[in-house]
């Protein structure tokens, strides 16, 4: 049985962010929103808000219980000093947290997630075999020989 450790990460986010659209709802606010301090401008992919949500629900399942606030710090990047002329050095910023937590509270709704007291969220049963059939369908398409062994 394939799991979401045997397929290439790009291509089960790719596949279960088609599957995620169904069920998840962008808001109206998120065409708007950066994803984080070090960013100027919002996300210009059309399935972002999918993207991440199946981005997210990957994270959870490999990672264990985690928070919030472990997630934007994983989600974040390097911010450069001013713009124009760079007098300060660069230093590391979070991600969003905003958008990270409606994500994971939408995903919580499609009951893909559950809290696990205050050590953080986890995936369902129903979360872990959306992935790994996802993941199975995701071996079937690839053509990649070095792959071969795990299918």
């Amino acid at each position: 049985m394939t799991t979401l450790y045997d397929v290439p990460a790009d291509d089960l986010i790719d596949a279960v962010a088609a599957k995620l659209e169904d069920r998840i709802e962008e808001p109206d606010w998120a065409e708007y929103a950066t994803t984080g301090e070090s960013r100027e401008l919002p996300p210009e992919q059309d399935d972002f808000w999918y993207r991440r949500a199946a981005s997210l629900l990957r994270k959870v399942a490999t990672d264990g219980p985690v928070g919030v606030e472990r997630l934007s710090t994983q989600y974040g990047d390097k911010k450069g000093g001013s713009n124009r002329y760079q007098v300060a050095p660069e230093h590391r910023t979070d991600g969003s947290r905003n958008i990270i937590r409606t994500i994971l509270q939408q995903l919580e709704g499609e009951d893909l997630m559950d809290t696990e007291g205050s050590a953080g969220r986890i995936v369902t049963g129903d979360g872990r075999s959306l992935l790994d059939d996802t993941a199975g369908e995701v071996m079937e398409d690839l053509d990649r020989p070095e792959l071969e062994r795990y299918a």
